[in-house]
Protein backbone atom coordinates (compact mmCIF):
# COMPACT_ATOMS: atom_id res chain seq x y z
CA UNK A 1 0.00 0.00 0.00
CA UNK A 2 1.20 3.45 -0.75
CA UNK A 3 2.10 5.65 1.85
CA UNK A 4 -0.81 8.24 0.72
CA UNK A 5 -3.40 5.48 0.07
CA UNK A 6 -2.10 4.34 4.20
CA UNK A 7 -2.73 7.90 5.24
CA UNK A 8 -6.05 8.10 3.42
CA UNK A 9 -6.96 4.14 5.16
CA UNK A 10 -6.12 5.38 8.62
CA UNK A 11 -8.13 8.46 8.31
CA UNK A 12 -11.36 6.44 7.03
CA UNK A 13 -11.14 4.04 9.58
CA UNK A 14 -10.56 6.67 12.44
CA UNK A 15 -14.34 8.56 10.68
CA UNK A 16 -15.94 5.17 10.39
CA UNK A 17 -15.06 4.06 14.55
CA UNK A 18 -15.57 7.46 15.67
CA UNK A 19 -11.91 7.32 17.14
CA UNK A 20 -10.94 10.63 14.75
CA UNK A 21 -9.40 13.04 17.12
CA UNK A 22 -11.36 15.95 16.36
CA UNK A 23 -10.89 19.62 17.23
CA UNK A 24 -12.48 21.34 20.25
CA UNK A 25 -13.69 24.54 19.90
CA UNK A 26 -11.37 27.31 22.01
CA UNK A 27 -12.74 27.83 25.30
CA UNK A 28 -13.50 31.54 24.97
CA UNK A 29 -15.45 30.63 21.67
CA UNK A 30 -17.29 27.98 24.12
CA UNK A 31 -17.80 30.58 27.04
CA UNK A 32 -19.32 33.44 24.32
CA UNK A 33 -21.59 30.53 22.76
CA UNK A 34 -22.85 29.61 26.16
CA UNK A 35 -23.73 32.92 27.40
CA UNK A 36 -25.11 33.72 23.63
CA UNK A 37 -27.46 31.04 24.31
CA UNK A 38 -29.03 32.26 27.52
CA UNK A 39 -31.75 34.09 27.18
CA UNK A 40 -31.29 36.03 30.48
CA UNK A 41 -27.43 37.13 29.22
CA UNK A 42 -27.26 41.01 29.53
CA UNK A 43 -25.06 43.58 27.12
CA UNK A 44 -22.72 43.20 30.51
CA UNK A 45 -22.61 39.93 30.98
CA UNK A 46 -21.51 39.59 27.58
CA UNK A 47 -18.54 42.22 27.38
CA UNK A 48 -17.37 40.45 31.04
CA UNK A 49 -16.82 37.26 29.28
CA UNK A 50 -15.16 38.76 26.50
CA UNK A 51 -13.11 40.30 28.73
CA UNK A 52 -11.65 37.15 29.74
CA UNK A 53 -9.74 37.17 26.60
CA UNK A 54 -7.96 39.92 25.64
CA UNK A 55 -7.02 39.18 22.33
CA UNK A 56 -10.54 38.77 21.40
CA UNK A 57 -11.70 41.58 22.64
CA UNK A 58 -9.21 43.99 20.99
CA UNK A 59 -10.56 42.09 17.71
CA UNK A 60 -14.11 42.50 18.79
CA UNK A 61 -13.42 46.08 19.09
CA UNK A 62 -11.50 46.41 15.71
CA UNK A 63 -14.36 44.95 14.46
CA UNK A 64 -17.19 47.23 15.64
CA UNK A 65 -14.96 50.44 14.43
CA UNK A 66 -14.51 49.01 11.08
CA UNK A 67 -15.94 49.74 7.68
CA UNK A 68 -16.90 45.63 8.15
CA UNK A 69 -20.34 47.49 10.49
CA UNK A 70 -20.18 50.51 8.13
CA UNK A 71 -20.28 52.94 10.83
CA UNK A 72 -18.47 56.53 11.62
CA UNK A 73 -18.62 57.09 14.87
CA UNK A 74 -15.86 55.15 17.22
CA UNK A 75 -16.72 52.79 20.00
CA UNK A 76 -14.19 53.14 23.56
CA UNK A 77 -14.89 50.64 25.42
CA UNK A 78 -15.55 46.83 25.47
CA UNK A 79 -19.41 47.21 26.23
CA UNK A 80 -19.65 49.85 23.48
CA UNK A 81 -18.56 47.32 21.31
CA UNK A 82 -21.24 44.82 22.09
CA UNK A 83 -24.10 47.16 22.32
CA UNK A 84 -22.95 47.99 18.14
CA UNK A 85 -22.16 43.92 17.56
CA UNK A 86 -25.23 42.84 19.02
CA UNK A 87 -25.82 39.85 21.39
CA UNK A 88 -27.43 37.76 18.60
CA UNK A 89 -23.77 38.37 16.41
CA UNK A 90 -21.84 37.87 19.14
CA UNK A 91 -21.98 34.20 18.80
CA UNK A 92 -20.61 33.97 15.77
CA UNK A 93 -18.21 36.38 15.52
CA UNK A 94 -16.47 35.58 18.53
CA UNK A 95 -16.49 31.76 17.39
CA UNK A 96 -15.10 33.19 14.08
CA UNK A 97 -12.41 35.32 15.71
CA UNK A 98 -11.18 32.51 18.03
CA UNK A 99 -10.67 29.61 14.88
CA UNK A 100 -7.36 30.91 14.26
CA UNK A 101 -6.43 29.40 18.09
CA UNK A 102 -7.09 25.58 16.39
CA UNK A 103 -4.59 26.25 13.20
CA UNK A 104 -1.31 25.33 15.09
CA UNK A 105 1.32 22.66 14.85
CA UNK A 106 4.65 21.55 16.86
CA UNK A 107 6.02 19.51 13.37
CA UNK A 108 8.04 22.17 10.75
CA UNK A 109 6.59 20.80 7.61
CA UNK A 110 3.10 20.42 9.05
CA UNK A 111 3.32 24.09 10.55
CA UNK A 112 3.79 25.72 7.07
CA UNK A 113 0.75 23.51 5.25
CA UNK A 114 -1.63 24.68 7.81
CA UNK A 115 -0.51 28.02 8.15
CA UNK A 116 -0.62 28.17 4.25
CA UNK A 117 -4.28 27.18 4.75
CA UNK A 118 -5.19 29.50 7.40
CA UNK A 119 -3.77 32.49 5.36
CA UNK A 120 -5.67 30.97 2.32
CA UNK A 121 -8.69 30.95 4.81
CA UNK A 122 -8.64 34.43 5.65
CA UNK A 123 -8.70 35.72 2.14
CA UNK A 124 -11.62 33.48 1.34
CA UNK A 125 -13.17 35.13 4.39
CA UNK A 126 -11.95 38.42 3.42
CA UNK A 127 -13.35 37.99 -0.41
CA UNK A 128 -16.48 36.65 0.70
CA UNK A 129 -17.52 39.09 3.22
CA UNK A 130 -16.86 41.96 0.36
CA UNK A 131 -18.93 39.90 -1.96
CA UNK A 132 -21.90 39.94 0.16
CA UNK A 133 -21.21 43.41 1.25
CA UNK A 134 -21.74 44.48 -2.62
CA UNK A 135 -24.53 41.85 -3.04
CA UNK A 136 -26.51 43.48 -0.07
CA UNK A 137 -26.05 46.93 -1.72
CA UNK A 138 -28.52 45.83 -4.36
CA UNK A 139 -30.27 43.07 -2.87
CA UNK A 140 -31.43 44.82 1.04
CA UNK A 141 -34.11 42.32 1.50
CA UNK A 142 -31.30 39.79 1.56
CA UNK A 143 -30.97 37.93 5.36
CA UNK A 144 -27.53 36.90 4.66
CA UNK A 145 -25.60 38.75 7.55
CA UNK A 146 -21.72 39.46 8.20
CA UNK A 147 -21.22 37.24 11.09
CA UNK A 148 -23.03 34.47 9.80
CA UNK A 149 -20.64 34.54 6.08
CA UNK A 150 -17.63 35.12 8.62
CA UNK A 151 -18.07 31.89 10.54
CA UNK A 152 -18.80 30.04 7.37
CA UNK A 153 -16.22 31.31 5.50
CA UNK A 154 -13.59 30.27 8.12
CA UNK A 155 -15.06 26.54 9.01
CA UNK A 156 -15.94 25.83 5.13
CA UNK A 157 -11.86 23.91 4.82
CA UNK A 158 -12.18 23.14 8.88
CA UNK A 159 -12.03 19.49 7.77
CA UNK A 160 -7.87 19.53 7.45
CA UNK A 161 -7.10 20.03 11.19
CA UNK A 162 -7.50 16.44 11.76
CA UNK A 163 -5.54 15.30 8.83
CA UNK A 164 -3.03 17.42 9.88
CA UNK A 165 -2.98 16.23 13.42
CA UNK A 166 -2.45 12.28 12.27
CA UNK A 167 0.20 13.48 10.14
CA UNK A 168 1.65 15.38 13.00
CA UNK A 169 1.80 12.00 15.15
CA UNK A 170 3.06 9.82 11.98
CA UNK A 171 5.51 12.82 10.62
CA UNK A 172 8.22 10.31 9.57
CA UNK A 173 5.83 9.06 6.99
CA UNK A 174 3.12 11.77 6.49
CA UNK A 175 4.51 14.82 7.23
CA UNK A 176 4.73 15.49 3.31
CA UNK A 177 3.00 18.14 1.21
CA UNK A 178 2.21 15.39 -1.70
CA UNK A 179 0.27 13.34 0.83
CA UNK A 180 -1.57 16.23 2.63
CA UNK A 181 -2.66 17.84 -0.16
CA UNK A 182 -4.37 14.49 -1.72
CA UNK A 183 -5.72 13.58 2.31
CA UNK A 184 -7.00 17.47 2.46
CA UNK A 185 -8.63 17.05 -1.27
CA UNK A 186 -10.29 13.77 -0.71
CA UNK A 187 -11.39 13.59 2.97
CA UNK A 188 -11.19 17.69 4.08
CA UNK A 189 -15.15 17.94 4.07
CA UNK A 190 -16.35 14.06 5.15
CA UNK A 191 -14.38 15.70 8.41
CA UNK A 192 -15.35 18.92 8.29
CA UNK A 193 -18.97 17.68 8.53
CA UNK A 194 -17.94 15.29 11.35
CA UNK A 195 -16.25 17.95 13.16
CA UNK A 196 -18.82 20.69 13.34
CA UNK A 197 -21.67 18.26 13.87
CA UNK A 198 -19.94 17.54 16.85
CA UNK A 199 -19.97 20.83 17.51
CA UNK A 200 -23.76 21.40 17.43
CA UNK A 201 -23.24 23.88 14.43
CA UNK A 202 -26.45 24.19 12.06
CA UNK A 203 -27.07 21.92 8.87
CA UNK A 204 -26.31 24.34 6.47
CA UNK A 205 -22.78 25.11 7.58
CA UNK A 206 -22.37 21.67 7.83
CA UNK A 207 -23.50 21.06 4.40
CA UNK A 208 -21.74 23.68 2.84
CA UNK A 209 -18.37 22.53 4.58
CA UNK A 210 -18.58 18.50 2.84
CA UNK A 211 -19.98 20.06 -0.42
CA UNK A 212 -18.17 23.37 -1.13
CA UNK A 213 -15.69 21.33 -3.47
CA UNK A 214 -18.98 19.27 -5.16
CA UNK A 215 -20.47 22.06 -7.87
CA UNK A 216 -23.19 19.56 -8.69
CA UNK A 217 -24.47 20.23 -5.13
CA UNK A 218 -26.47 23.52 -5.37
CA UNK A 219 -28.55 25.53 -2.82
CA UNK A 220 -31.74 26.77 -4.52
CA UNK A 221 -31.42 30.41 -3.31
CA UNK A 222 -28.12 32.69 -2.89
CA UNK A 223 -26.59 31.17 0.38
CA UNK A 224 -23.45 30.94 2.33
CA UNK A 225 -21.97 28.40 0.27
CA UNK A 226 -22.35 29.90 -2.86
CA UNK A 227 -20.38 33.37 -1.44
CA UNK A 228 -17.44 30.76 0.16
CA UNK A 229 -16.85 29.50 -3.68
CA UNK A 230 -17.37 32.69 -5.56
CA UNK A 231 -14.18 33.68 -2.51
CA UNK A 232 -12.02 30.94 -2.85
CA UNK A 233 -12.03 31.22 -6.56
CA UNK A 234 -11.56 35.31 -5.90
CA UNK A 235 -8.52 34.40 -3.69
CA UNK A 236 -6.46 32.43 -6.48
CA UNK A 237 -7.57 29.26 -5.36
CA UNK A 238 -9.59 26.00 -7.16
CA UNK A 239 -8.26 27.54 -10.42
CA UNK A 240 -9.67 24.40 -12.10
CA UNK A 241 -13.23 25.35 -11.14
CA UNK A 242 -12.65 29.26 -11.99
CA UNK A 243 -14.83 29.25 -15.00
CA UNK A 244 -17.30 27.64 -13.34
CA UNK A 245 -17.66 29.23 -10.51
CA UNK A 246 -17.46 32.29 -11.71
CA UNK A 247 -20.15 31.31 -14.57
CA UNK A 248 -22.71 30.13 -11.48
CA UNK A 249 -22.27 33.44 -9.42
CA UNK A 250 -23.44 34.76 -12.36
CA UNK A 251 -26.29 32.73 -12.87
CA UNK A 252 -27.21 32.97 -9.16
CA UNK A 253 -26.87 36.60 -9.62
CA UNK A 254 -24.09 37.22 -6.78
CA UNK A 255 -22.10 39.31 -9.55
CA UNK A 256 -23.55 41.01 -12.38
CA UNK A 257 -20.20 42.11 -13.89
CA UNK A 258 -17.07 40.61 -13.56
CA UNK A 259 -15.21 43.69 -13.49
CA UNK A 260 -16.55 44.33 -10.10
CA UNK A 261 -14.02 41.91 -8.70
CA UNK A 262 -11.25 44.67 -10.18
CA UNK A 263 -12.95 47.64 -8.87
CA UNK A 264 -11.89 50.06 -5.98
CA UNK A 265 -14.75 49.48 -3.80
CA UNK A 266 -14.19 46.17 -3.67
CA UNK A 267 -10.52 45.57 -2.80
CA UNK A 268 -11.14 48.67 -0.12
CA UNK A 269 -13.60 46.61 1.40
CA UNK A 270 -11.53 43.25 1.25
CA UNK A 271 -8.92 44.94 2.84
CA UNK A 272 -10.85 46.18 5.42
CA UNK A 273 -12.57 42.67 6.22
CA UNK A 274 -8.95 40.99 5.73
CA UNK A 275 -7.74 43.33 8.50
CA UNK A 276 -9.80 42.17 11.11
CA UNK A 277 -7.48 39.04 11.02
CA UNK A 278 -3.99 40.79 10.97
Amino acid sequence: MSTENALLTILVEKINNDTLVLPTLPAIALKVRRAADDPDVSLQKMAEVLGQDPALSARMMRIANSAYLSRSVKVESLNQAVTRIGLRQIKNTATALAMEQLFVSKNEIVREHINRVWECTVDVVASAIALLQLYKKENKQSKLNMDSMTLAALVHNIGVLPIFTEAERHDDVFANPTFLNVAVEKLSGRIGGVILRAWSFNDELIELTENWRNLEYQTAQVSYLDFVRLGVVVSGQMDSLKDAVLNLSQRKGLIEDLSLLESEEFINRRASARSVFD
